[in-house]
């Protein structure tokens, strides 16, 4: 089903077919603070990263593309992957807790199109998982977003932060 937004922009599943897109936005979901160069591509290669997209389609995975109305292209995408202890992520918190991953293209940031997608996936998704994880930088402004979902901090390494939200806390 694909649902128009107030943004303008349309919003649907994503399949295995749109993994190279989701590499796209694996890249896109790197924090880089302001004035910093973007790391190589090629980081995408490394396990601690791969683990997010590699194999996209697996028992679990869910997530939503936005697609823009204008341009008939993804614009950006929101995703949940459960990984096990040894494959753990950067905002691992347990066996039975996807970690989320979000990214919009730059041109599209700031629109809303990310608030819509989270609040989608987040619908679509409640009674799934007791609750849903995610690593942010402190200094991400991201970080403000996932708070205003009511995703809190459970971990500060001083160099970023998993946060938890809860299946029973409400927007």
């Amino acid at each position: 089903m694909t649902e128009q937004d107030p943004f303008g922009c349309a919003v649907r599943p994503i399949s295995p077919g749109d993994e190279p897109f989701l590499w796209e936005m694996l890249y896109h979901a790197i924090y880089v603070p302001e004035g910093a160069p973007p790391p190589p591509r090629d980081i995408l290669s490394t396990p601690e990263l791969g683990r997010y997209v590699r194999g996209w389609g697996r028992s679990g995975d869910t997530g939503l593309l936005a697609v823009s109305a204008e341009a008939a292209h993804p614009i950006g995408a929101v995703w949940l992957r459960l990984m096990p202890e040894e494959e753990a992520g950067y905002g691992y918190v347990d066996d039975e807790t996807p970690e989320l991953s979000i990214a919009m293209l730059p041109g599209y940031r700031g629109r809303g199109a990310g608030t819509l997608l989270l609040t989608r996936l987040l619908r679509e998704t409640e009674g799934m998982y007791k609750a849903i994880s995610l690593s942010v930088s402190g200094d991400n402004p991201a970080l403000r977003l996932y708070e205003r979902f009511g995703f809190e901090v459970v971990s500060d390494s001083g160099m970023s932060l998993i946060m938890r939200r809860s299946a029973r806390r409400r927007r």
